[in-house]
């Protein structure tokens, strides 16, 4: 029971780190707003042509916290909604020139935050964290009644947490 209670407080550090992450990248990065790198890159990495049905799906998310986040990215020039060529009343998502530009600038900023973070680690230190914590994610998808693989749906985006400003439950689509 100690060690449960020893890793809920581990817990909650990373996760009021990862909330301090994502606003020193909101504030340095405005390009994407703050919490939707991750919701931009679920929309990435779904097939060419995915709807916001599968898009909730794939992150275990409410639909109405999906269309929310879609119609933010869309404002922002970073998703475009396409007619679907199978079904003329539906929309396909796709991740647009600039959208692609923004998250590769997102994943490099990511990556040095993490190069100067894990610095004094050595090689085996950062794939035994990486695979634990993978080990993890699956774990709890499985004891959340596997509503949603977390690790899929966690799809090693580099915002640690896809949160738009309003709406703390997009936290899962990290």
């Amino acid at each position: 029971m100690e060690t449960t209670r020893e890793l809920s407080v581990r817990l909650y550090d990373l996760l009021k780190s990862v909330r301090l992450i994502k606003q020193r990248r909101a504030d340095d990065r405005p390009s994407v707003p703050l919490g939707l790198v991750g919701m931009l890159t679920q929309i990435e990495q779904l097939a060419a042509g995915a709807h916001a049905r599968e898009l909730a799906e794939h992150t275990g998310l409410d639909p109405s916290t999906v269309s929310r986040a879609v119609a933010a990215l869309v404002a922002h020039g970073l998703v475009e909604r396409r007619a679907d060529p199978t079904d003329r009343r539906a929309s396909c998502l796709a991740v647009t020139p600039a959208g692609r530009a923004a998250l590769a600038d997102a994943y490099g900023w990511y990556g040095q935050l993490l190069d100067r973070a894990l610095a004094d680690w050595t090689p085996d230190e950062v794939a035994a964290l990486c695979s634990a914590l993978g080990r993890f994610t699956r774990d709890l998808g499985s004891a959340l009644g596997g509503k949603a693989d977390l690790g899929s749906a966690l799809g090693g985006e580099a915002d640690l947490g896809a949160v738009p400003a309003d709406n703390d439950n997009l936290e899962a689509a990290r």
